[in-house]
């Protein structure tokens, strides 16, 4: 039986500057905002596999900051359009909540089969209403739960009560009935799925013989949705289907035996090693052959790829981030809901955004300089820049620093070169 001993030694030894260089390169941000367009947008999930979801939305959804980073165009109604209209990407489960590529649909066959017999919602009144969702449906076309009469509650999310409707939809999307047709918010409204996807991929096979072949499929997928990944446990692996450590550990030896992943240790980095997809290679070895773009300011969702690994991040950005958002307000140290800002290849700051919907204003409420930061002119400038493309990815007009922002000098110029 594999174990973690049973790993070659680290093949690839880089050092932390070759490390942090290479993940921002692989998740698009060396420089930020290179790509453009849907096709751009495509090639993002494309390479990360998928981008995570988060009912939470201050400055946009987690999906709309990831692509906001990458994209020099991007604006919300994008990703609406990709989904829902071109339906080229598919609003699903992976990690957890997720957004992924559409024609990747038959790569989950069998977590919608294992679905069939494991509904989150697994009361008889969920049960009973599921085969009259799906005829209501039939008849009258995309549903959103509020549109049914039954108001019964039953236990839901953590521990709030939630209508059985909603509930026996959840199983329907889970066991792959249904899929989303689109969102008004946070509200979402399902039709059948062979109104939503095409007959080739309705009826595709599953693509993996058995279920060591689907752990390695999905394994590499996680790998490359990170960049470099410990083989560790944490939740970013969650969502891979019958997998646990020991599960996971054979996966990754299979992969390295066939050439399919590189074990790599970062030469600063003590007690940690890392998996990168040897296909990923050349663009390790051309980060540091080529000089480097001007440092561009960018701010990150705070469930961006690149942050799933926290421990990492400490390790090679020596940026230490907890997301405060399900935090006791009395227990946060910065903010309810606080975004990473980076700077060509460190972390400077947090920042505590707002979109004021009312007057249609970015508004920076607080900021964070991290201990090594040191803005200069030229950082300012890049400030600018990055506050610029928020607001526009925003669609806002106007911006506003609040207290306690406002007494920071550096910010102060940078509002005032705003509204140049």
């Amino acid at each position: 039986m594999a174990a973690k001993s049973s790993f070659p030694p680290p093949q690839l030894t880089i050092s932390r500057t070759q490390a942090r260089q290479f993940l921002l390169s692989h998740h698009f941000l060396r420089p930020p905002r290179q790509l453009v367009g849907k096709a751009g947008a495509l090639e993002i999930v494309r390479r990360l596999g998928c981008i995570q979801f988060d009912p939470v939305n201050v400055v946009g959804w987690n999906p709309d900051l990831v692509l906001q980073a990458r994209l020099g165009d991007y604006r919300a109604p994008m990703l609406d359009e990709l989904l829902y209209t071109d339906r080229l990407l598919w609003d699903g489960f992976d990690k957890v909540q997720s957004i992924y590529l559409t024609e990747d649909w038959p790569q989950f066959t069998r977590r919608r089969v294992h679905g069939l017999d494991n509904v989150r919602f697994s009361e008889e009144e969920p049960r009973r209403l599921q085969p009259l969702i799906v005829e209501k449906i039939r008849e009258h076309g995309p549903l959103s739960s509020v549109d049914l009469e039954d108001q019964t509650r039953i236990g839901g999310y953590w521990g709030f009560p939630i209508r059985v409707e909603r509930a026996a939809m959840e199983n329907l999307y889970i066991m792959g009935r249904l899929g989303i047709h689109h969102r008004k918010g946070t509200r979402r409204y399902f039709d059948l799925v062979e109104n939503l996807l095409p007959a080739d991929l309705l009826n595709a096979p599953d693509p993996h013989a058995s279920e060591a072949d689907y752990h390695d499929w999905h394994v590499l997928r996680r790998v490359g949705s990170m960049g470099l990944a410990n083989p560790g446990a944490g939740e970013r692996w969650l969502g891979i289907l019958g997998m646990q450590s020991t599960e996971r550990t054979k996966a990754l030896a299979r992969l390295i035996e066939r050439g399919e992943v590189l074990h790599v240790a970062v030469a600063e980095v003590n007690g940690q090693t890392y998996m990168m997809r040897a296909s990923e290679s050349p663009l390790l070895a051309s980060v540091g052959q080529i000089p480097g773009p001007a440092p561009a300011v960018t701010f990150l969702g705070p469930l961006d790829n690149l942050l799933w690994h926290r421990d990492m991040l400490r390790k090679i950005f020596d940026f230490d981030y907890t997301w405060e958002v399900y935090t006791p307000a009395i227990k946060r140290k910065y903010g309810h809901y606080v975004l990473p800002v980076l700077y060509g290849d460190q972390f400077i700051a947090r920042a505590e955004l707002l979109y004021e919907r009312k007057t249609n204003t970015l508004v920076l409420r607080n900021w964070w300089w991290e201990a090594q930061a040191m803005p200069d002119a030229t950082c300012e400038a890049a400030l600018t820049a990055g506050l610029t493309h928020f607001g526009r990815y925003l669609e806002t007009v106007h911006f506003r620093l609040d207290a306690p922002a406002d007494s920071d000098p550096v910010l102060q110029r940078v509002a005032k070169d705003m509204e140049n």
